[in-house]
């Protein structure tokens, strides 16, 4: 086995670029953490199809090399034998210190850290008042009835004082002492006299003869103020955080500890609001104004050839993570004009990745793969693709190109309908209310919509069910230097082969090891764990900061830093519980270990203690994921069903 690990460490060094190519390396329980220094020389095709890797994720400028449990001894080879640096025990912001991310990387982090906390609301939001379009324009509900004043309350009001929730997510990711003060400016952008203000006498106008002209209608301290419309802006809001956190560290820096707590957000924000109202937010506004002409004049070029583009490329930005890039975007066109029409585009790609999928699963006579598209199939009929992508059409890269290629048709249609989206609702079948024009109740954009979707869908069943075959993946033999053997992007991972040989699998009901709400595979918001990649299972969002043994079981992985154990049941069931995501990077700060690796423990025993609030504070979801990594020698791997679990309660049952 040490000798697989050392060629399998030999090829991996090899193919991110060689040991010239790596500033760092650090590991947390599944993946080896690479820092490169040109991402471009790495062999990423080479490295997926390797015996012992499960997948490779480039993410927030790291490359993740998935190994499974045995990462660990993959790790200590590269650093015994290949001098490469390690960077596991360093401090992630230290680490980060040393090595900046490049201006993209960094731009993708801040964007989806500030808007990942708050797309699940935002999209029910959406979804509320898609539902109120369709009941005004049938005429089911009349718009000057109560029930539409109600019903578009309850749809309408995340939307308009979304500056005080990105307010509060800004202030996460900029690291604010207190999230509150955020809260509070972004309060004041849609406190009610703002409005009132700028209904009254107009005083002066300023910036005459300029696209920036605007009217004055009251002045501070003999300073004119710009007054604008904040009600469902994003742009103003972040920059003004931004600046925010900073003008809030002075005062940290300097005042006595007995004043910050009020003190603190008192002197920040005796300056943070007039200098929002003042410069940061006209200015952010214009900015936003700015961004929405831009786009809108580069759609107008040619309309077909944008939707094209973006709806051919939209999975492959989903990858990246560069679509969080086009969401303010969307999200501005929405607020300044009071619709979309580029980002709208994308549309098809869901239905395209989801049709290819579900041909998949009717053609191939590979359970394990039958497995995994089914979930993925369901995703993405909601509009979620990850699982997909990386479970199903990206190791078969030409099923891959297939979805592109038929969702850059659907873009182009929809483009060259002119469909328009007036709000950011659900995705996948969910979004279809979005097109409905809420000023005039037309809702052709919608059946549009229905019928482009429903055609990507039909082309990618269709296109797929011709083509597809299973002996086009046959397993063919690796060459000796990766090991032997063979694997796709979709093999077991390696921590699969842990399990003694000898060992006799039974059937076995796994018992909760946390308390909270339960979280779908698809849902987990890490490709690797939601593809199934790792192994079936499901994930717990906990209430509570415990882990308990689900089963009678061996110690056997357990990481230093506490955020992740694996262990291997009497009946032979191999198990993974990954407290939160990429938690690695807090090294060990919130967590208590109460076993050792070798411990043989019984079902219900305390494992480890966390700090379920130090989590968040970090910036980390806690999602934690409890995968059956041996899933391959499954007949079955059922999750319970539900929305809330016990510790103790049945999670996940397997059948042999």
């Amino acid at each position: 086995m040490a000798r697989k690990y050392e060629e399998l460490a030999t090829e991996i060094v090899k193919n991110v670029g060689g040991k010239e190519n790596v500033n760092s390396l650090a590991h947390c329980v599944t993946r080896l953490r690479f820092k490169l220094k040109d991402e471009g020389k790495a062999n990423t095709d080479v490295l997926k199809a390797m015996d012992g890797v499960v997948t490779v994720v480039q993410s927030g400028g790291q490359y993740q090399v998935v190994i499974g449990q045995h990462v660990g001894d993959v790790y200590d080879e590269i650093l015994q034998y290949h001098g490469v640096q390690g960077a596991g025990g360093v401090d992630a912001d230290e680490e980060e210190d040393d090595t900046p991310k490049k201006p993209l990387d960094l731009f993708v982090d801040t964007v989806s850290g500030i808007f990942t906390p708050v797309l699940g609301v935002l999209a029910a939001a959406g979804m509320l008042k898609g539902l109120l379009a369709i009941l005004s324009a049938f005429d089911l509900v009349a718009r000057t009835s109560g029930t539409y004043q109600i019903l578009n309350i309850v749809g309408d009001a995340f939307f308009y004082f979304l500056p005080v929730f990105l307010g509060y997510t800004s202030a996460k990711k900029f690291k604010m002492n207190s999230e509150f003060t955020a809260m509070a400016i972004g309060a004041a952008l849609v406190y009610p006299s703002i409005a009132a203000m700028r209904g009254g006498d107009v005083l002066y106008t300023v910036l005459s003869g300029t696209i920036f002209e605007s009217q004055i209608h009251t002045e501070f301290f003999g300073i004119p103020v710009i007054l604008m419309n904040y009600a469902s802006s994003v742009i103003p809001i972040i920059i003004a955080i931004w600046v925010a956190a900073k003008v809030e560290k002075i005062f940290l820096g300097f005042m006595p500890t007995i004043f910050k707590s009020f003190g603190v957000p008192f002197c920040t924000l005796l300056i943070m609001i007039p200098l929002t109202l003042l410069v940061v937010g006209p200015a952010a506004t214009w900015l936003g104004q700015l961004v929405g002409a831009i786009t809108i004049g580069i759609y107008d070029v040619s309309p077909v050839l944008a939707g094209m583009f973006i709806g051919g490329f939209w999975q492959v930005f989903v990858m990246f993570g560069l679509h969080w890039g086009l969401v303010p975007v969307m999200l501005n066109n929405i607020t300044t004009m009071g619709y979309d029409p580029v980002v709208t585009t994308m549309l098809g790609t869901t239905f395209a990745q989801t049709g290819v999928v579900i041909a998949i699963l009717l053609k191939t006579k590979d359970q394990k793969l039958k497995g995994i598209a089914i979930p993925a199939a369901v995703s993405g009929v909601f509009g979620v693709t990850e699982p997909a992508i990386y479970g199903v059409t990206l190791p078969r890269k030409k099923y891959f190109i297939l979805s592109c290629i038929i969702a850059s048709v659907a873009g182009g249609a929809i483009a060259l309908l002119s469909v328009k989206q007036y709000i950011f609702g659900g995705m996948g079948i969910f979004s279809y209310p979005s097109y409905i024009n809420p000023a005039t109740n037309d809702v052709s954009g919608m059946y549009y919509t229905m019928l482009i979707t429903a055609a990507a869908t039909a082309a990618g069943i269709i296109i797929t069910y011709i083509l597809y075959s299973d002996a086009e993946f046959a397993k063919a033999p690796a060459p000796a230097a990766a090991g032997g053997g063979s694997a796709s992007a979709t093999s077991a991972p390696a921590a699969t082969e842990s399990a003694p040989e000898e060992k006799v699998l039974e059937n076995e009901t796994l018992k909760s090891p946390l308390t909270g709400n339960l979280v779908k595979m698809p849902d987990i918001p890490d490709p690797v764990f939601s593809s199934g990649a790792m192994g079936q299972g499901i994930a717990v969002e906990p209430t509570e900061g415990k882990v308990f043994a689900p089963a009678d079981a061996e110690v056997t992985t357990l990481f230093p830093t506490g955020h992740a154990i694996g262990l291997l049941t009497s009946k032979g069931t191999e198990i993974l519980i990954h407290i939160g995501m990429d938690t690695v990077e807090m090294d060990g700060k919130g967590f208590t270990v109460h076993v050792a690796q070798g411990d043989k423990v019984k079902q219900g025993q305390l494992l480890i203690d966390f700090d379920i609030d130090e989590i968040k504070k970090a910036g980390h979801p806690i999602v934690t994921p409890v995968i059956v990594t041996n899933t391959a020698s499954y007949k079955e791997v059922n999750p319970v069903e539900g929305t809330k679990i016990k510790n103790g309660d049945d999670l996940i049952s397997t059948v042999v």
